[in-house]
């Protein structure tokens, strides 16, 4: 909601390269909760574990908390990641949009129409389509971390942009898609707080408080009004100005956006993702049962998310070559651009948590639709780090300048 900054303000040139090592290390941290998850919910702590997270707390449970307030937390920091890249990052251009947007938008359609020809005949399992659409950033980026620089850098930017674009799909299909009943005074109320928020920015309001307190106003109402209260989160990032530092003309590194979205990396990276994943990756194998991997909804999430992903990254991106509408990764082969495909196929917190909107009263349908996710995602993972192992080293690295 702010116009973009002229490109010759001087802006953090290190904040990609902080984006990148705390999205990697953060998804490491979260493969290690959500295998602390699964090894718990089958033990003999399960009950306690799923006693936790039902128990409340004031007016929601533990696990309502998390979801619907942590993660409006972690929507707030994808909102001003969109918002960044897309005024004055990665993606300020046309041209740097082409490709991850490209294989951004057949990332999610092919996934939806695999997972869709195996439940479009059951009205139940077909609400979960959008499921295997995700791409889960800190994952993704935290096994490409494990591979130094065998990786180009240029790849892991384009990486970071295609899951950056997947994440404004999903806020999008959460918001069309995975509305309840609507509340009108409530969505007034938040209309409201958006405009006024929306009228700090055009004022020029220089402190970040006005716009949180108004923000934990927003979330309220939001989440009354039956749209999911994380969507608060994105339009509120949407509104935090964007501009240099009051009185600091040429100084973009402390606007206020660029402020708060480096005060969240670390906590959203390091506390709240991985709560998440905790709270959520806890399957009980014992209580699904092993007819379960056969069910048409584990199999179209996981296939959604391995051969969907593939298919469609890959596919979009050669498309988008071939007609001359974008190039390859500087210094990246097809090979890479294979092991990025797969990777894009790790669909973790987003899939999780699409899966709990898909199926919010069906408790059975949501632990399908968790092992589709971890087989999917683990599998691709694993694939995607042996492509890229297995591919030719860049000329950097070889030593060829």
């Amino acid at each position: 909601m702010t116009e973009p900054t002229p490109r010759s303000i001087r802006r953090p040139l290190s904040l990609m390269r902080e984006f990148l090592d705390s999205e990697a290390s953060g998804g490491l941290l979260l493969m290690g909760a959500a295998a602390a998850a699964l090894i718990i919910a089958n033990s003999a702590l399960a009950p306690a574990y799923q006693g936790a997270l039902h128990a409340y707390l004031g007016p929601m449970s533990v696990s309502h908390w998390i979801n619907d307030g942590l993660m409006a937390v972690f929507f707030l920091l994808v909102g001003l990641e969109i918002k960044r890249e897309m005024l004055d990052g990665q993606l300020a251009s046309w041209s740097n949009r082409a490709l991850p947007g490209v294989a951004a938008a057949g990332g999610m359609l092919v996934p939806a129409l695999v997972f869709l020809y195996f439940n479009a005949g059951s009205p139940d399992t077909a609400k979960g389509w959008a499921i295997p659409t995700a791409t889960d950033i800190a994952f993704a980026l935290g096994v490409m971390s494990l591979l130094g620089p065998r990786v180009p850098a240029a790849l892991k930017i384009f990486l970071a942009a295609l899951a950056i674009i997947d994440d404004l799909g999903a806020v999008i299909i959460i918001a069309l898609f995975y509305t309840g009943g609507l509340s009108v005074p409530d969505l007034g109320a938040a209309a409201a707080i958006v405009a006024v928020l929306t009228v700090m920015n055009r004022m020029g309001v220089g402190r970040l408080w006005p716009f949180l307190l108004l923000g934990a106003a927003l979330w309220f109402f939001v989440l009354r009004s039956g749209v999911h209260a994380t969507i608060a989160g994105v339009l509120l990032a949407l509104t935090i100005p964007l501009r240099p530092a009051p009185g600091k003309p040429d100084d973009m590194a402390h606007s206020l956006l660029h402020t708060l979205e480096h005060a969240l990396q670390k906590p959203v990276a390091f506390l709240i993702v991985p709560i998440f994943g905790f709270a959520n990756a806890g399957v009980s194998f014992t209580e699904v049962g092993p007819a379960a991997l056969a069910e048409p909804l584990t199999i179209g999430v996981a296939l959604g998310l391995l051969a969907g992903k593939l298919v469609g990254v890959l596919g979009a991106s050669a498309i988008a070559i071939k007609l001359g509408l974008a190039v390859l990764p500087f210094r990246a082969s097809w090979m890479h651009m294979v092991g990025v495909a797969l990777l894009c196929g790790v669909g973790f917190t987003m899939s999780l948590f699409i899966a709990l909107l898909a199926f919010p009263d069906a408790v059975l349908l949501q632990e399908k639709a968790k092992i589709g996710i971890l087989g999917g995602s683990l599998v691709a993972g694993v694939l995607g780090w042996l492509v890229l192992r297995l591919a030719p080293e860049p000329q950097e690295v070889r030593g060829v300048r």
